[in-house]
């Protein structure tokens, strides 16, 4: 199996390298194509108006100056064009990318940009806690990587779906199962913006999520990691709701 590898933490990101060994337990034909730079929130954004810099960082490691789709189009259409990856992994993100993260996430994109170019694609993600950045268990996610990502390839991915892994923030032999669960929703009453001054007293701004208790819907990728379990949730790329669609084309139909 030939397995590319992406991320949007940049291609030094400790994730990327935690991916680069869960990769390697399930194939010994690993390529990584990452952002040249921390590409986090930059979505499914592509670079139309900049060239790809490529750079080779050493055997089949290379490093783009783009966007997680962008890595991930330079590495199905031009590094691997003779021979295609059979799975695209992209992470293994710094942080939970549940409920609404996945429509800003470049991690999630570079999945998704996997499952357009009919790839089969996953994300994952390694959650953290108030200890912060410092203190990712990222052996949480080395170690129960490869066992998921083999039971979601025994499963099956179809076209048109990826799948989105998120590891919680816990020891492994502390990490509860594994569920499978929907896309959460958090409470958007949370988010705020931080007003500042800089050293001359000019105002700059920063996104904030404010801190109070919040509890995570029932069968949710939120409720999951919340308890100590990993969250394995299916997205599907067509974004169109079938009950509105009905009823829109009832209402025009008049």
């Amino acid at each position: 199996m030939r397995i590319l590898v992406t991320n949007d933490d940049g291609i030094h990101a400790p994730g990327l390298e935690t991916l680069e060994t869960i990769a390697r337990a399930i194939s010994d034909d690993v390529w990584v194509v990452a952002p040249e730079t921390d590409q986090s929130g930059v979505s499914h954004s592509l670079s139309l108006n900049d060239p790809l810099r490529l750079r080779q960082v050493s055997e089949k490691r290379f490093a783009v100056k783009g966007t997680p789709s962008d890595c991930v189009i330079m590495g199905v259409r031009h590094i691997l064009k003779e021979h295609g990856p059979d799975l695209v992994l992209s992470g293994v993100n710094r942080g939970q990318n549940v409920a609404e993260d996945v429509t800003y996430s470049g991690t999630i994109a570079g999945a998704m940009e996997g499952t357009i170019l009919n790839v089969k694609s996953i994300a994952l993600s390694q959650a953290y806690g108030p200890g912060g950045r410092s203190g990712i268990k990222w052996h949480c996610a080395a170690h129960h990587g490869p066992k998921v990502i083999a039971r979601i390839l025994e499963t099956g991915i179809e076209p048109g779906i990826l799948v989105n892994v998120n590891f919680p923030d816990c020891e492994p032999d502390a990490v509860l199962g594994t569920a499978i669960t929907a896309q959460g929703q958090r409470n958007q009453a949370l988010l705020a913006i931080d007003a500042r001054q800089d050293g001359r007293g000019n105002p700059y701004f920063w996104l904030a999520f404010a801190k109070a208790r919040f509890e995570p819907g029932h069968g949710t990728d939120l409720k999951a990691i919340a308890e100590n379990r990993i969250s394995v949730t299916p997205l599907r790329l067509d974004l169109t709701d079938e009950p509105t669609l009905t009823r829109f084309a009832q209402a025009f139909a008049e």
